[in-house]
């Protein structure tokens, strides 16, 4: 099975701002383990401006774009310096791909990365790839030629150029609730999504502190993934170990159910 796996900088950023090592060396192992079962794996990984504020000693993530821009030139180095690390330990080889909207907006930029992705499976190497904010931040935030803008919609386009099985979206919550389970505690998990309605954007909570992206850009991100025939999984980062509930096909979180499984399930049915 081939799985795009989507860690946020919520899973691998404390809230005091340092880096997590022992959730970034769980993911790791847990993912290692896993393509060593005889699956293929991508990791899309938020986190580039998060390690870098840390790396850099500032007291808080900057405000200011260009040095936005620096900081996730010195924390991308970092981050994947650390990745690189916690992989070998466990026998993986792993390969950098950072993306802006332009390479995937252009359909022969678009090919070369498909190409590049199955050559890189095909070495048995673990691509990671984050959207290269040193270059693109300025197109997010002023909104010109927005693209990307967020990991969720990365991890689902990168889904669709690989021809994921599954796309994982590990988020800071357990799933989708039928309410903000921050404000209410009796929201209710949903466990399985055939269609993304707009009550269901209804329900989505805010972005946290560290992240850029809330509910909504996952649901945004399940809906592309769905339409090209990718079931989709959120469930909670902070427990890494549920993936290989999910690669064992066992229900963990919220799964989005894509257009081409439930015809599968209809004509199953008949």
């Amino acid at each position: 099975m081939r799985i795009v796996v989507k860690v946020g900088t919520s899973n691998i950023i404390r809230k005091n701002g340092s880096i997590d090592i022992h959730s970034m060396d769980l993911l790791a192992r847990t993912i290692s383990d896993i393509k060593n079962m005889g699956n293929e794996i991508i990791l899309v990984s938020s986190g580039a401006i998060g390690v870098g504020t840390n790396k850099l000693g500032l007291p808080e993530r900057p405000r200011e774009l260009r040095m936005k821009q620096a900081v996730a030139a010195v924390g991308q180095c970092e981050l994947m310096h650390l990745y690189d690390k916690l992989f070998s330990e466990y026998g993986q080889k792993v390969g950098q791909i950072l993306l802006t909207g332009g390479d995937v907006e252009r359909k022969t930029s678009a090919e070369h990365l498909t190409r590049t992705f199955e050559a890189l499976l095909e070495l048995g190497a673990i691509p990671i790839v984050n959207e290269n904010d040193s270059v693109s931040s300025a197109e997010i935030e002023t909104g010109r030629n927005k693209v990307l803008g967020d990991n969720d919609t990365l991890s689902s386009i990168v889904a669709v150029l690989c021809g994921a099985d599954l796309l994982v979206i590990l988020s800071d919550i357990d799933g989708l609730f039928d309410k903000d389970p921050n404000c209410h505690p009796d929201a209710k998990l949903i466990p399985l999504v055939y269609e993304i309605t707009e009550n269901l954007r209804e329900a989505c909570g805010d972005a946290g502190e560290w992240g850029t992206g809330g509910m909504l850009t996952k649901l945004d991100a399940a809906e592309r993934a769905m339409q090209n025939g990718i079931d989709t999984i959120i469930t909670n980062g902070s427990q890494i170990e549920n993936l290989y509930k999910i690669a064992s096909g066992e229900p963990v979180g919220t799964r989005f159910v894509s257009i081409k499984k439930k015809k599968e399930e209809a004509a199953a049915s008949l």
